[in-house]
């Protein structure tokens, strides 16, 4: 067989390699006991409760709400949900997400992911594509560090986390962001939602790791499969680098107004 050149060994490279390195989608749930999601007021700190939403097709599927800010104010629960891909929900998944009044699903993963695994929506939910890596060099795909480092500086990338912030400020209901795995691309936007809405580090850095619970994954060898701190760090770190604040790379890089900034602590915070 003739072995594919130019744009379709890139298609078929990025294919293998960017749900490698961003991690493939789990074939079935096998995190921690499901119970739905945590509520505001219960225990707020990462681990304590249950935060899956308790899918069969996507155990990194969970509620951000719950978590406590510095200014003592709490998170709501129900309304934003991080999760890995969506393309093994059942109908029972299908069925728990449309009595959550889920209404925006956000896409972050390259158009090859997207092809290899087409998401299933819940009734009543748009659907909406924002690639967040496909415009970076190839390497990124298998390299974190570089791959942190682009979800701050890549071409598309502040624009992709943009969108998903404007739509959890503006959306009448649920809103449901992902990736592959739900732990990277997915990771950095519930990282920054949560710093915007002053939830702490130390809390943002928790709520990060807990894809190694859900994954299964080794916390001392994430590999693929998990997240490490430290690539937490380079995103943070290369947002104050090339802005010279977080706050700076909120308002200039992502380009939310103190207006939407306002908005989504409106929305999601008690």
């Amino acid at each position: 067989m003739q072995y594919r050149t130019g744009r379709a060994r890139r298609a078929v490279v990025i294919a293998v390699l960017g749900t490698a390195v961003l991690g493939a989608a789990p074939p079935a749930f096998a995190g921690p006991p499901a119970t739905g999601p945590s509520v505001a007021g219960s225990p707020a700190q990462p681990g304590a409760g249950q935060r899956s939403l308790g899918l069969e097709g996507a155990r990194n599927a969970r509620d951000i709400g719950g978590y406590p800010t510095a200014d003592g104010s709490v998170v709501r629960s129900g309304l934003v949900f991080r999760t890995d891909a969506l393309e093994r929900l059942t109908p029972r998944d299908l069925a728990r997400l449309e009595s959550s009044n889920v209404t925006v699903v956000d896409d972050l993963r390259t158009t090859y992911e997207r092809a290899l695994a087409p998401d299933r929506l819940p009734a009543g939910a748009a659907g909406n594509w924002y690639d967040v890596l496909g415009q970076s060099p190839i390497a990124t795909l298998v390299d974190m560090p570089a791959a942190y480092r682009a979800f701050v500086t890549g071409p598309g990338a502040n624009e992709a986390f943009s969108a998903v912030l404007h739509d959890i400020a503006a959306s009448d209901g649920a809103v449901i962001y992902h990736c592959s795995a739900g732990k990277d691309r997915t990771g950095w936007a519930t990282a920054v939602l949560l710093t915007i809405l002053g939830v702490p580090r130390d809390t943002v850095t928790a709520d990060y790791l807990l894809s190694n619970t859900y994954r299964g994954a080794d916390p001392e060898h994430p590999g693929l499969d998990g997240v490490d701190e430290a690539w937490l760090d380079i995103a943070f770190d290369t947002a104050v680098a090339t802005y010279g604040s977080f706050d700076a790379y909120v308002s200039e890089g992502l380009k939310l107004s103190e207006g939407d900034i306002t908005e989504l602590k409106s929305r999601l915070l008690d």
